[in-house]
């Protein structure tokens, strides 16, 4: 099981497990393109960061 590198708690990237509460957070913002940041639940440091083009171009939530 990965760890974040800031505090050295456990931390998933599963989604499929929604009763996790080592699941890093996934804060999603954009319309045409979808901007990413992902983030430690223990700490909240930032872990990265992600961007693709997505809504009304492709039809990607």
């Amino acid at each position: 099981m990965p760890k974040c590198p800031h505090c050295k708690e456990a931390i998933t990237l599963d989604s499929a497990r929604k009763d996790s509460a080592d699941e890093v957070q996934k804060d999603v913002e954009g319309t045409v393109k979808k901007e990413i940041m992902y983030s430690c639940p223990h700490c909240d440091c930032v872990l990265g960061f992600a961007f693709f083009l997505g809504g009304l171009l492709t039809g990607r939530p």
